[in-house]
């Protein structure tokens, strides 16, 4: 079976989509995509024409879509493995996916279906749902294999708890009880880190000294993370590798929290939080008591940096100074509380190149050219 994850409603998603397909969105232990390979084994993502080079799509005779915010099960596997040719899967109005040659659902024979599917409907899903998906990823990640045994500096505190080769954990304390917790392949956990599950970390991944992580919490691939996290998703190659407090919030690649940057998730009247939304341009009401930072790819932010209840950072932002910022600060600004200026796109380049050579990777065209089709779309957000 071919399939292939399309885009639905990606500006409700910025600024997380601006620079990715939304089935490269990491809730859990794995991406979208990741979690529909352990289902299919020939999986590729439609997508905008400005992402196809990094992102490309491999259409065969026969396809099965699946739109990319819905999230994959053995009782959908089934439902889908059942459809023919011209028939599209619903779930309570909602398209899930189609089986056609072309990316067409119209004049298509309507299938519905009565069981659950889980999908991100929001962009503040990925924290509120990343406790049970980090459950379903560790069974399938996890499922007839052995853990690696841990040193016995360690604490341990319940059973679910799995540590893949080459991880290295001291002197630390690992809490299962409340969630399952997955260590990924050649991680670090050093010295006198305290972990609540469910939580996890993907590989290459390093959870700095005194570290206080409060589950549901993901670590991306290649992150380094220290202080206090509560409820949070890195989607990779992020740091915040010092003391503060970040708490339900989503951190894009390639992002940096400076020393002691602390975020508020709380209102202080305890009312419903707002958050930007780039479709509707203006703040949506969340529903949600608790609602941090959504942090665009390759935005950082200086020491002592404080990020007000429910902001959103866009993509390649330059946070510094006393104050709060705004909550909204559009992608590509450079400043703070004082004020913003436009942060130029040679700028970006230069340092984007050099956090990727850090890390023995090459910033390529393909990354150029997606950061200045971004700097286009997001023009009309800056005083230019």
């Amino acid at each position: 079976m071919n399939v292939i994850l399309f885009d639905t409603n990606r500006s409700n998603f910025y600024p997380l989509s601006y620079t990715r397909p939304i089935s490269e969105f990491r809730i859990g232990i794995l991406t979208i995509k990741e979690k529909w390979t352990h289902y299919y084994k020939n999986i590729s993502t439609k997508t905008e024409d400005y992402l196809v080079s990094k992102y490309p799509i491999r259409k065969q005779k026969e396809n099965l879509w699946i739109d990319a915010s819905v999230l994959p099960s053995k009782e959908l596997k089934t439902e889908l493995d059942s459809l023919r040719n011209g028939e599209v899967l619903e779930a309570n109005g909602k398209i899930i996916a189609f089986k056609n040659l072309n990316y067409s659902f119209k004049n298509l024979n309507k299938i519905n279906t009565s069981i659950l599917v889980n999908s991100i409907e929001n962009i503040w899903d990925i924290f509120s749902d990343n406790g049970r998906e980090i459950e379903a990823d560790f069974k399938l990640l996890t499922k007839s294999r052995k853990s690696q045994k841990i040193s016995n500096t360690n604490t341990v505190i319940g059973k679910h708890i799995f540590v893949e080769k080459g991880a290295k954990i001291s002197c630390s304390i690992l809490n299962a009880e409340n969630g399952s917790i997955y260590i990924g392949k050649n991680t670090e956990i050093m010295e006198g880190a305290i972990i609540r599950g469910p939580f996890a970390m993907g590989e290459n991944a390093v959870l700095k000294m005194g570290s206080k992580i409060y589950g549901p919490t993901t670590l991306g691939p290649h992150c380094k993370v220290g202080g206090e996290v509560n409820n949070s998703v890195f989607f990779g190659y992020s740091s915040k590798a010092h003391d503060g407090f970040l708490g339900n919030s989503v951190i894009g690649e390639w992002c940096n929290l400076g020393a002691d940057t602390n975020n508020s998730n709380l209102k202080n009247n305890y009312t419903e939080i707002k958050l930007w939304n780039y479709e509707m341009e203006r703040f949506k009401k969340t529903g949600l008591q608790f609602c941090g930072l959504i942090m665009g790819d390759h935005s950082k932010c200086g020491i002592n940096t404080m990020f007000n209840t429910g902001t959103v950072i866009g993509v390649s932002a330059n946070i510094f100074g006393s104050g709060f910022p705004r909550n909204f600060v559009p992608s590509f600004s450079w400043g703070g509380a004082s004020g913003f200026q436009v942060y130029k796109l040679p700028k970006v380049f230069e340092v984007a190149s050099k956090v990727f050579e850090r890390r023995k990777l090459d910033f390529d065209e393909n990354e150029q050219n997606i950061l200045s089709e971004v700097y286009d779309m997001t023009k009309r957000y800056r005083n230019e």
